[in-house]
Protein backbone atom coordinates (compact mmCIF):
# COMPACT_ATOMS: atom_id res chain seq x y z
CA UNK A 1 0.00 0.00 0.00
CA UNK A 2 3.16 2.20 -0.03
CA UNK A 3 1.82 3.48 -4.01
CA UNK A 4 -1.38 5.05 -1.62
CA UNK A 5 -2.08 8.42 -2.16
CA UNK A 6 -2.66 10.30 0.85
CA UNK A 7 -4.27 13.44 1.68
CA UNK A 8 -2.95 15.91 4.49
CA UNK A 9 -5.08 18.39 5.07
CA UNK A 10 -3.74 21.23 7.93
CA UNK A 11 -3.59 24.36 8.14
CA UNK A 12 -0.10 25.21 9.30
CA UNK A 13 2.48 24.46 6.23
CA UNK A 14 4.94 23.89 9.17
CA UNK A 15 2.49 20.81 10.51
CA UNK A 16 1.92 19.32 6.68
CA UNK A 17 5.86 19.58 5.98
CA UNK A 18 6.27 17.14 9.37
CA UNK A 19 3.77 15.09 7.83
CA UNK A 20 4.79 15.09 4.90
CA UNK A 21 8.46 14.23 5.67
CA UNK A 22 6.98 11.57 8.21
CA UNK A 23 5.57 10.09 5.70
CA UNK A 24 8.18 9.42 3.29
CA UNK A 25 10.09 8.18 5.91
CA UNK A 26 7.68 5.31 6.05
CA UNK A 27 7.44 4.87 2.85
CA UNK A 28 4.56 6.94 1.79
CA UNK A 29 5.24 9.80 -1.05
CA UNK A 30 2.29 10.13 -2.94
CA UNK A 31 0.69 13.44 -0.99
CA UNK A 32 -1.23 15.97 -2.03
CA UNK A 33 -1.83 18.69 0.66
CA UNK A 34 -5.09 20.69 1.52
CA UNK A 35 -4.94 23.77 3.82
CA UNK A 36 -8.61 23.15 5.05
CA UNK A 37 -11.80 21.16 4.51
CA UNK A 38 -13.08 22.96 1.73
CA UNK A 39 -10.00 23.01 0.06
CA UNK A 40 -9.47 18.96 1.26
CA UNK A 41 -12.79 18.24 -0.57
CA UNK A 42 -12.01 19.80 -3.90
CA UNK A 43 -9.16 18.08 -3.84
CA UNK A 44 -10.86 14.64 -2.81
CA UNK A 45 -12.94 15.40 -6.04
CA UNK A 46 -10.02 16.47 -8.39
CA UNK A 47 -8.23 13.03 -7.20
CA UNK A 48 -7.91 9.62 -6.51
CA UNK A 49 -7.40 9.36 -2.44
CA UNK A 50 -6.75 6.67 -0.91
CA UNK A 51 -6.42 7.75 2.73
CA UNK A 52 -6.76 11.22 4.58
CA UNK A 53 -4.96 12.47 7.38
CA UNK A 54 -6.57 15.86 9.09
CA UNK A 55 -6.17 18.15 11.58
CA UNK A 56 -8.85 19.55 13.71
CA UNK A 57 -8.84 22.71 14.13
CA UNK A 58 -8.58 24.69 10.78
CA UNK A 59 -10.54 28.08 9.45
CA UNK A 60 -12.98 27.98 6.44
CA UNK A 61 -14.03 24.24 7.49
CA UNK A 62 -12.74 22.31 10.39
CA UNK A 63 -11.88 18.94 10.26
CA UNK A 64 -14.93 17.90 11.84
CA UNK A 65 -16.94 19.25 9.42
CA UNK A 66 -14.45 17.90 6.59
CA UNK A 67 -15.07 14.29 7.67
CA UNK A 68 -19.09 14.55 8.42
CA UNK A 69 -19.14 15.91 5.02
CA UNK A 70 -16.65 13.24 3.49
CA UNK A 71 -18.57 10.39 5.10
CA UNK A 72 -21.92 11.88 3.54
CA UNK A 73 -20.77 11.08 0.43
CA UNK A 74 -21.12 7.37 -0.77
CA UNK A 75 -17.89 7.30 -2.59
CA UNK A 76 -15.94 8.27 0.59
CA UNK A 77 -17.94 6.62 2.77
CA UNK A 78 -15.11 3.98 3.51
CA UNK A 79 -11.90 6.15 3.00
CA UNK A 80 -9.58 5.59 5.66
CA UNK A 81 -9.48 8.60 7.89
CA UNK A 82 -6.45 9.84 10.41
CA UNK A 83 -7.06 12.73 12.64
CA UNK A 84 -4.02 14.71 14.16
CA UNK A 85 -5.04 17.31 17.13
CA UNK A 86 -3.79 19.22 19.90
CA UNK A 87 -7.49 18.22 20.94
CA UNK A 88 -6.87 15.74 24.20
CA UNK A 89 -10.35 15.45 26.07
CA UNK A 90 -12.26 12.49 25.45
CA UNK A 91 -15.36 13.88 24.67
CA UNK A 92 -13.20 15.60 21.59
CA UNK A 93 -12.30 11.80 20.80
CA UNK A 94 -15.16 10.42 20.89
CA UNK A 95 -17.00 12.85 19.03
CA UNK A 96 -14.01 12.78 15.71
CA UNK A 97 -14.79 8.85 16.05
CA UNK A 98 -18.57 9.45 15.86
CA UNK A 99 -17.84 11.84 13.44
CA UNK A 100 -15.84 8.89 11.14
CA UNK A 101 -12.48 9.32 11.85
CA UNK A 102 -11.02 6.01 12.04
CA UNK A 103 -8.19 6.70 14.59
CA UNK A 104 -6.84 9.87 16.19
CA UNK A 105 -3.27 11.31 17.18
CA UNK A 106 -2.44 13.68 19.60
CA UNK A 107 0.08 16.09 18.79
CA UNK A 108 2.66 16.43 19.45
CA UNK A 109 3.36 12.86 17.74
CA UNK A 110 6.40 11.25 16.80
CA UNK A 111 7.30 9.15 13.53
CA UNK A 112 6.55 5.89 14.93
CA UNK A 113 3.20 6.72 16.35
CA UNK A 114 2.07 8.15 12.77
CA UNK A 115 3.47 5.35 11.39
CA UNK A 116 1.77 2.56 13.85
CA UNK A 117 -1.55 4.02 13.60
CA UNK A 118 -1.72 4.22 9.80
CA UNK A 119 -0.65 0.56 9.85
CA UNK A 120 -3.77 -0.41 12.05
CA UNK A 121 -6.30 1.59 10.06
CA UNK A 122 -4.97 -0.48 6.86
CA UNK A 123 -4.83 -3.56 8.89
CA UNK A 124 -8.63 -3.14 10.09
CA UNK A 125 -9.61 -1.74 7.23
Amino acid sequence: MANMKILAVDDSPTMRRIIINTLGRAGFTDIVEAEHGKDALAKMEAEKIDFVITDWNMPEMDGLSFVTNLRSKPEHANIPILMITTRSVKEDIVEALKAGVNNYIVKPFTPDTLKSKIDEILKGA
